[in-house]
């Protein structure tokens, strides 16, 4: 590879719209170019891809956790899978629950010097989090926006008046100098990807513990089953998740008023119905559904909450809704 690719880290807690804005930004893209993306999720069944996949991008998942985890292998092996392909520009969304700093570093260091040239970095966040000690006392929540060359505050629709002003205060007293941008539904000027770079520090890479990311999506269903299931905890959160085959179908009004009932903080999913394909995204206790043109498709589905859920529970009314015999 004799040139450097643009790339862009997209980061942001959870729910704050971080994969909505990556899909914007590919609906836009200049149609000569091709772009692709390095998507990490916290959960062990990756959803995120499958909702880019429509959108012509070259895609790559590390599922399960902190892709910089394990010396930061699996990070890597993503990325040099995608820079092989020549891309126009790559894109890389860590988990909403993972460290921008080790991100950055592997980003920056030299073996990527050659082949990566770091544009901006932009952080997606709520104006309603600043008003929650539960998001502004998290150490990954503070990195993402510390690392941002522009802060964007999505989903200003939602916010209060008085909720901007808190995130604007919130954001001054602890030295954020960022440039910010309102906007909602994640969308935003593609041309701010490369806009704006800061001086980039040097970053030391600290020991975290915690589940250590995949190298390879375990989506394999065995022979003699219908579904998998995976699990994942850290930092204070907890996922599960379900895989179930292409030949199973689940009734769309119900599994519509079983993801707006669930009281968990991330629902994502990618289901099979009577109706067609639907991407569900559930955030803030509001259900959002898209149709997708997948065939064939395995149903995926994700929950992610601060509390341990029953999950042998929400297993159990899944199998019903499908249509499957629970042993």
């Amino acid at each position: 590879m004799s040139h450097k690719t643009p790339t862009n880290i997209i980061t942001g807690f959870l729910g704050t719209g971080k994969t909505t804005a990556i899909l914007n930004l590919l609906k836009h893209k200049p149609k000569n170019e091709n772009w692709a993306v390095l998507v990490n999720e916290f959960g062990e069944i990756g959803i995120d891809g499958a909702l880019m996949s429509e959108q012509g991008a070259m895609i790559k998942e590390v599922p399960g956790g902190c892709m910089c985890c394990t010396a930061g292998v699996p990070m890597s092996v993503g990325i040099n899978l995608l820079l092989r392909q020549k891309p126009d520009r790559l894109l890389i969304e860590p988990t909403g629950l993972g460290h921008p700093k080790q991100v950055m570093a592997t980003l920056t260091s030299d073996q990527y010097l050659p082949y990566i040239d770091l544009h901006s970095t932009i952080t997606i966040t709520d104006a309603r989090y600043f008003a929650d000690e539960k998001y502004t006392s998290n150490d990954n929540f503070q990195q993402q926006l510390a690392v941002a060359d522009i802060i964007i505050a999505n989903k200003t629709e939602l916010a209060s008046a008085s909720q901007n002003a808190t995130m604007t205060t919130w954001l001054a007293e602890h030295d954020f100098s960022s440039r910010l941008v309102h906007t909602s539904k994640g969308e935003f000027d593609i041309g701010l990807l490369d806009e704006v770079v800061k001086s980039i520090p040097s970053i030391e890479i600290d020991e975290h513990h915690h589940h250590h990311a995949s190298m390879e999506p375990q989506f394999a269903i065995p022979p003699n089953q219908a579904f998998v299931r995976k699990e994942n905890k850290g930092q204070g959160y907890f996922s599960c998740g379900w895989l179930f085959g292409p030949e199973v179908t689940f009734p769309f009004d119900d599994i519509f008023s079983l993801f707006s009932d669930l009281t968990a903080e991330r629902i994502k999913a990618v289901v099979n119905t009577e109706k067609g394909c639907f991407a569900f995204n559930v955030a803030d206790g509001v259900v959002s559904v898209n149709e997708m043109t997948l065939e064939g498709f395995e149903s995926r589905m994700e929950v992610i909450d601060n509390q341990l859920m029953p999950w042998d529970q929400l297993e159990g009314i899944l199998l019903t809704l499908a249509g499957l015999s629970q042993k």
